[in-house]
């Protein structure tokens, strides 16, 4: 009986250790062990600013960079995380819409994705914002060593940011992240004397000058959408580079892409 007793607790304890090893927050535990390789895009001005922002900004780990043609050798090793832009294709898209600046966990474990621009033609916005995207995803999977719904809800985690200060901030609103679909009644109704409707590079150049306690819009979504693709809207706070808000919606003739009217009322309930 004793021996019985004493097997079945060893299969016990080894069924929760089990457990334990397929939790995010877990699989995540070894992140500032590891070496992050940056892997360089081949675009000329986005390598060059991914560089940058990542010398700039990245603490969390060590980091080292490294080409496309190594991250193909090297991601199955789980010694390594990666940090690299992607295209992606959502299920029904014939071509990618979006590209992600990714943080994957070598044997491709995705860790987070986040949309840094459209994949068939740039505007050159994404250079503006590359370092906010930078600093959300390191700040994010710090978070998410931490706490297992951190880990899974990373939008909810992003958006208590906002929920939490928005009321405090001034907010840009380039037209241009607004997406057609709303009525400019609707846009009206939600505005207040902070929160302000401007052209993209008004926006941008607000962001780069980073006043305190400003928050301004980067819209993300494909320049040929298809009824399978996606729009991705966010506000980044200027001084900080925080990601305060982030939301997503299929895009459909009844939303097309941009901030929806469902956004800015989520916007404005919280100020």
């Amino acid at each position: 009986m004793l021996i019985l007793l004493t097997l079945c607790l060893i299969a016990a304890i080894s069924a929760m250790a089990q457990g334990r090893v397929q939790t995010r927050s877990y699989i995540l535990g070894d992140f500032q062990d590891k070496v992050t390789k940056v892997v360089v895009p081949e675009d000329t001005f986005l390598q060059s600013a991914l560089k940058q922002e990542v010398v700039n900004i990245w603490s969390a780990s060590a980091f080292e960079f490294c080409t496309q043609k190594e991250f193909e050798a090297l991601k199955s090793q789980d010694k390594y995380y990666f940090l690299t832009v992607q295209a992606f294709k959502f299920k029904g898209e014939q071509e990618p819409g979006i590209l992600f600046l990714s943080l994957l966990k070598g044997g491709e474990h995705e860790v987070i994705s986040l949309p840094l621009a459209p994949a068939d033609g740039s505007s050159g916005r994404e250079l503006v914002y590359l370092g906010g995207l930078v600093k959300a995803i390191q700040e994010y999977t710090l978070a998410a060593m931490e706490s297992e719904k951190t880990a899974y809800i990373p939008e909810k985690w992003f958006n208590a940011n906002y929920a939490k200060w928005g009321r405090m901030m001034t907010i840009y609103m380039a037209r241009e992240d607004i997406s057609l679909s709303v009525k400019e009644a609707n846009v009206e109704k939600y505005l207040d004397a902070d929160f302000n409707i401007t052209d993209a590079d008004t926006a941008d150049g607000v962001f780069v000058d980073a006043p305190v306690n400003t928050l301004v819009s980067y819209c993300v979504a494909p320049v040929d959408p298809s009824s399978a693709s996606y729009s991705y809207q966010m506000l980044f706070k200027a001084d900080t580079l925080e990601l305060f808000y982030i939301s997503r919606h299929r895009i459909r003739p009844r939303s097309l892409a941009g901030f929806l009217t469902q956004d800015l009322k989520w916007l404005e309930r919280r100020r």
